[in-house]
């Protein structure tokens, strides 16, 4: 094979599984050495929960997205494969209140939607977080009708290899997602961790689609609620994460875009505050009261310059692992298109770049995970980062 390979998959597999406002009330994520005796374990510590993975942590991006089609079966188990970690589910709804995994409720992009004469007439124009979007929107299919389209790859001018797989699967419910995850974790004899994403919760709730809910009940049904549960929740608007935390006791991280931008449950509620002022030692406080994590674009750990390349590292880090925040910046690759200047090899964008260097300078910052596409480079470069290690 000339991505991944199966012998590579092989080695990576044994690998790993030899590696083994703020709501009242709630207790703010806190470092292990840090937690009086006892927290320890209500933190998910000591019983298989978040703090006893490897650090850092390899989540595979939408699955092995850099492999295959993204947020289907075929790319949730090749993560697997390639000896991710963690596998990541981003969940919108359909028109009769499934979850499904897409990374965006418009799905002319990722499914074979535009293909069928019969969905012609959905095809419109919406306002999704204050964006226009054209498309096809999970929101005006039943499920049974969702389930007569099929995926594709997203960015076929970069992954024209993964084109190949177009069609071969359809879009998963997050309900079949769980039951994958509890077929692979007998199989496997380990437990499969998720890293499951609310997409634009503002907007779903105020169609009468709010996602926690169902979200929270599949949890439970499933077993994955509680402090040690095999799962992280995570959401661009704080105030999703906040709702969980009422509603399930999993680990919940919150993610943070570029520094000038505004979440939009912010911009709805006219909370003034910035990405910028979430950062800050009080902003990263006031997330610690409801969730154990944050998930910054790695552009807030290491900025680029104008040029592309990286600069100097800020002190979220450090500020973050002082409020007992766990780190899972997003998102690294390995072709040019998307690595930092000085890594790029060549002009072609879709050709692989120096991954492994930029792994490196990700890693050195002291990031508790991080977000790829390819975990199988992901979990090269992290073993050498891993306790007992060289580096």
């Amino acid at each position: 094979m000339t991505q991944g390979g199966a012998a590579r998959r092989t080695v990576l597999g044994a690998a790993v599984l030899a590696a083994g406002g703020a709501v009242a009330g709630l207790p703010a994520g806190s470092a292990a050495a840090a937690q009086p005796a006892g927290a320890a374990q209500a933190a998910g510590e000591g019983r298989g929960g978040y703090r006893d993975l490897p650090v850092p942590l390899v989540i595979g991006h939408r699955g092995a997205c850099g492999y295959r089609p993204e947020h289907t079966l075929g790319s949730y188990e090749l993560a697997l494969d390639l000896g991710a970690d963690v596998v990541e589910q981003d969940l919108v709804p359909t028109r009769d209140g499934h979850l499904v995994c897409r990374h965006e409720n418009e799905i002319g992009g990722t499914t074979d939607v535009a293909d069928h004469p019969e969905f012609a007439s959905r095809r419109t124009t919406k306002s999704v977080d204050g964006v226009s979007v054209t498309g096809w929107f999970t929101e005006d299919f039943t499920l049974a009708e969702l389930k007569t389209l099929r995926a594709k790859e997203r960015i076929p001018a970069v992954r024209q290899r993964n084109t190949l797989y177009d069609g071969r699967w359809d879009v998963p419910t997050f309900e079949e997602v769980l039951r994958w995850a509890d077929r692979e974790g007998r199989r496997r004899g380990r437990r499969v961790w998720l890293h499951v994403e609310t997409k634009h919760p503002t907007y779903f709730r105020s169609l009468g689609l709010g996602l926690e809910e169902p979200l929270a009940a599949l949890l439970r049904r499933y077993g994955r609620d509680g402090r040690g549960a095999p799962l992280f929740l995570q959401s661009f608007e704080p105030s999703s994460i906040q709702r969980l935390s009422r509603l399930v006791s999993a680990p919940r991280v919150v993610l943070l875009s570029a520094a000038g931008t505004r979440p939009w449950d912010f911009e709805v509620a006219k909370d003034p505050r910035t990405v910028a002022d979430l950062v800050k030692p009080e902003g990263l406080r006031w997330i610690a009261g409801f969730a154990q994590g944050i998930g910054p674009t790695m552009d807030l750990i290491l900025p680029r310059d104008a040029e592309g390349r990286l600069g100097a590292a800020t002190t979220l880090v450090k500020d973050a692992h002082a409020q007992g925040l766990v780190l899972h910046p997003y998102t690294a690759r390995n072709e040019n298109a998307f690595l930092p200047a000085e890594y790029r090899k060549g002009t072609d964008p879709a050709a692989y770049g120096d991954a492994f260097g930029a792994f490196r300078a990700y890693f050195a910052q002291g990031i508790d995970g991080i977000f790829t596409d390819n975990a199988d480079t992901g979990l090269l470069a992290a073993e050498a980062f891993r306790p007992g290690r060289g580096r």
